[in-house]
């Protein structure tokens, strides 16, 4: 089984988002080897739910609130988004620590949230590339999953998806090989949290080119892709590429 997980972002807006749901609606993918989710706008996702009902794709919200209701202006919480029939949950994207300050707490605290009323959490974590440079990567790795130390994960469902700052949107894709040997490293680092088996994405630059030479190695188990899922001909040539080798 892999994992392709389009984040949509800020790239479309309300109609755009609905024309690109119904157009994905006319493919026809793998549905019993891929496990295929979009991630449309807080705007558009109620839409975006309706039209891929019992279709391939599952949807998730972005972002969401740890907090579930009150005096919060402009949150949406996690119970919110998973009464409108959301499925997963980023959590943590680098874009959201650093452009808007999310701390590690912050996203410890809506992974709870998640994970406490059954809600998908996909945990980002990466690092920069300052960070990567000086030979801090698995440091900075460390400090991002340890906000999973004393969550209940037994029998909870979790994903991780692991950008490297400096390929997101970049075009400066990881080496595979290199993505390879961290996700082992993420692996073996998640043992220190969970007894089951966690699926680890890649994400960063992520396209039709290059996406078999990550999804063809054992320990990366699908991709988070970023605005290359935002264009129709650009999302199905990756889907499809995948299909090849699965």
């Amino acid at each position: 089984m892999k994992y392709i997980f389009g984040n949509w972002k800020m790239y479309l807006d309300f109609d755009e988002s609905n024309i690109l749901a119904n157009a994905l609606l006319q493919e026809k993918f793998d549905e019993n080897n891929l496990k295929l989710a979009i991630f449309p706008s807080a705007l558009a996702i109620r839409e975006v739910i309706m039209a891929m009902e019992n279709s391939a794709f599952s949807v998730g919200a972005q972002n969401v609130s740890w907090v579930e209701k009150g005096g919060y202006t402009g949150a949406i919480s996690a119970q919110m988004f998973l009464n409108v029939g959301s499925e997963y949950a980023l959590v943590g994207h680098s874009e959201r620590r650093h452009i808007f300050g999310e701390t590690d707490e912050d996203v410890r605290k809506k992974l709870q949230a998640c994970l406490e009323i059954g809600l998908t959490p996909v945990l980002c974590i990466g690092e920069k590339k300052e960070e990567k440079d000086s030979g801090l990567r698995n440091t900075c790795l460390q400090r991002q999953l340890a906000v999973l130390a004393g969550l209940d994960l037994k029998n909870k469902e979790i994903l991780i998806a692991y950008e490297p700052v400096w390929a997101i949107g970049t075009g400066n894709a990881c080496d595979p090989v290199e993505a390879e040997q961290v996700h082992h490293w993420i692996k073996e680092e998640l043992k220190k949290y969970s007894g089951q088996e966690i699926p680890i994405l890649y994400g960063g630059s992520v396209k039709a080119e290059n996406v078999i030479s990550y999804v063809s190695l054992p320990a990366i188990d699908g991709v988070l892709v970023g605005g290359a899922s935002a264009k129709f001909e650009t999302f199905v040539s990756i889907i499809k590429k995948v299909e090849e080798i699965i």
